[in-house]
């Protein structure tokens, strides 16, 4: 872990391939999120291409209109080993800006068909100009320890409800 990184590991009690459909289904990701910020998916599309924009509703505090919106572009999508976005804006105008970190899981099989699953949270390429609104990590290590215990519960139910339909 470097000065600009912050990441957490979490053997999840399922397939990858369970652990990596509720990655790919941001309508999870409230779920999922260790910060309470994440409220909803705008988009109600499963993320299926690297490049591919999703939209978030969020909530903070301390954001200037509390209520705000996070345009996310895939930046890493390997199936069902890694993936990867990086969070942004619109500026109004159509346009995305990103402010520089990036949110990405990796997951490896481990024993009894679990999942090894390792979040880290990047702004090593956070710009000067937005280090100057935002603190970094803007949030303690907790969160995303928090982030992975809500996904090994999903992604740990999903399994258990797909194993138990009828063939």
């Amino acid at each position: 872990m470097s000065d600009e990184t912050m990441a957490v590991t979490r053997t999840i009690g399922a397939a990858p391939e369970s652990v990596f459909a509720v990655l790919t289904d941001p309508s999870r990701h409230a779920a999922i999120d260790g910060t309470g910020w994440v409220r909803e998916s705008l988009d109600g599309e499963r993320i299926t291409d690297r490049g591919q924009v999703f939209r978030i509703a969020m909530y903070h505090a301390n954001h200037p209109a509390g209520h705000y919106e996070m345009a996310n572009r895939v930046e890493v999508l390997d199936p069902p080993r890694a993936i990867a976005w990086q969070p942004g804006q619109d500026d109004g105008t159509g346009t995305l800006g990103f402010g520089g970190w990036v949110w990405r899981y990796d997951l490896a099989p481990a024993t009894d068909g679990a999942t090894e699953v390792t979040l880290t949270f990047d702004w090593s390429a956070v710009p000067a100009p937005v280090r100057e609104y935002i603190e970094f990590p803007p949030f303690p290590r907790d969160h995303l320890v928090n982030s992975l215990a809500h996904l090994d519960e999903l992604a740990t139910e999903a399994a258990s409800s797909a194993d138990s339909v009828p063939s």
